[in-house]
């Protein structure tokens, strides 16, 4: 491990529930912890725990695995037959690496508090459903752990402003899951053609992001065994246990959990737009679809529009990913997917030695493995994370009020609405809090 975390103890005493006690649960580390010719010490590397291992959470951890200088010692799911399958997973891949018949490295939680009381873990990531982004990023955070929080980040503004403050407290590492910051390198180019002025002065910003989804099935049945809802709502009202509800579809689009595709998967374009424009519009009014068959409740099909302190417009609405900058003498369109430009001659366009070069790595997790190391500023910071998902809840409001709201990006509150600023918090349910 790389650095000495705060008291066991101590921490629990102090964790985000308020609890007085959890489950004290044994961990060991593998025998790899000594190095081995393939891989340094473990003194050398960054031990790595990971929260939430289903989907996206499971691909994060295959990437983790294949980066230099780290080693995954813990997983926690609230889903016994996931963390089990996902601690199997370690323990073959460091058997398999060492040429070891098994290994026994990887421990398994259900409580995520336990994970985060243990001194010899560097660096956590948190790949659960949305509502339970920042309050277990806010424990790790006052644990020491670095952190790589998937998006999108908090479930209210206040929620990002909590983790932000927390952040800058207590000098975590922070690296945001906006993968095409670095597998996707054509969109910096993007950005990097804006600051530089190829296209002249900017004039408009247009974002589009996969609209979401309608239905879902409210029928309560059993929880299934082995599954603790319970902590899998965590700070999210009781609700009734339905098929969909705890499936990424369930764990994306109700609002309970989420924002919905506005926030989840807006996240990626927005993080582009503020890469290239690091600024934040004042000004929000949209239109869109609040579903009120079905399980799933957040907002589809929107259309926001607004413009920002120095004039220049934005557009957020759903559509295919990509982010748009127009300016007096062409534009330029980055996606996941691809680039493209007006005049073509952009896409040829050399930066120049002397010009404005972004920071970009070329691999999301090596980057900020090596910036837990170095302690150098990550990829994808936790100042553009928090104002570019502040972009997606001032859309979520707007929509929902069916108003124009003003934003005041100094004191970063809603201007002169009652109603629509109260909608910048989320009651969490006792005792989670932040």
């Amino acid at each position: 491990m790389l650095k000495q975390k705060t008291n066991r103890r101590t921490f629990l005493k102090n964790s985000v529930s308020g609890l007085s006690s959890a489950l004290a649960l044994p961990y060991v580390i593998s025998s790899t912890a000594l190095g081995s010719p393939s891989r340094p010490a473990a003194s050398e590397r960054v031990t790595v725990g990971h929260i939430g291992v289903g989907g996206q959470g499971g691909g994060l951890l295959r990437g983790f695995l294949n980066v230099d200088g780290s080693q995954s010692v813990a997983v926690c799911d609230c889903f016994a037959g996931r963390r089990k399958g996902r601690g199997d997973m370690i323990n073959k891949h460091y058997a398999k690496q060492d040429s070891k018949a098994t290994a026994k490295g990887c421990t398994t939680y259900e409580d995520f508090r336990e994970l985060l009381a243990r001194d010899d873990i560097d660096a956590v990531v948190v790949a659960t459903p949305d509502h339970w982004h920042v309050p277990i990023a806010l424990a790790a955070a006052r644990a020491g752990k670095d952190l790589y929080v998937e998006k999108p980040l908090g479930l209210s503004i206040e929620q990002n402003k909590a983790l932000r403050a927390a952040v800058g407290r207590y000098g975590n590492i922070f690296q945001y899951g906006t993968q095409q910051r670095s597998f996707n390198q054509h969109c910096g180019f993007a950005c990097e053609l804006l600051q530089n002025g190829y296209l002249g002065e900017l004039k408009e910003i247009h974002v589009d992001a996969p609209a979401g989804a309608k239905g879902g099935s409210t029928t309560p049945i059993p929880v299934p065994e082995g599954f603790n809802y319970d902590m899998w709502l965590g700070p999210a009202p009781v609700s009734p246990y339905t098929k969909d509800r705890c499936t990424s579809g369930g764990s994306w689009h109700v609002y309970d959990n989420a924002l919905g595709f506005i926030a989840g998967w807006g996240a990626h374009p927005l993080d582009v737009m503020h890469w290239g424009y690091p600024h934040i519009p004042v000004e929000y009014e949209g239109t869109g679809t609040i579903p009120t068959e079905g399980l799933f409740n957040t907002i589809t099909n929107w259309n926001v529009r607004g413009r920002y302190a120095s004039g220049v417009t934005f557009s957020f609405k759903d559509g295919p990913d990509k982010t748009t900058f127009k300016g007096t003498e062409g534009w330029v369109a980055a996606s996941r997917g691809g680039i493209d430009a007006h005049p073509k001659s952009l896409l040829s366009a050399k930066i120049k030695p002397n010009e404005i070069h972004l920071l970009q790595s070329k691999n999301h997790y090596q980057g900020f493995i090596d910036s837990v190391k170095s302690r150098a500023q990550a990829v994808s910071g936790i100042g553009s994370a928090v104002q570019s998902d502040f972009v997606s809840h001032l859309s979520d409001i707007a929509t929902r009020t069916g108003h124009k709201i003003s934003w005041d990006p100094k004191t970063e509150t809603i201007v002169g609405d009652p109603a629509a600023s109260r909608m910048m918090t989320r009651t969490m349910r006792s005792p989670w809090r932040l």
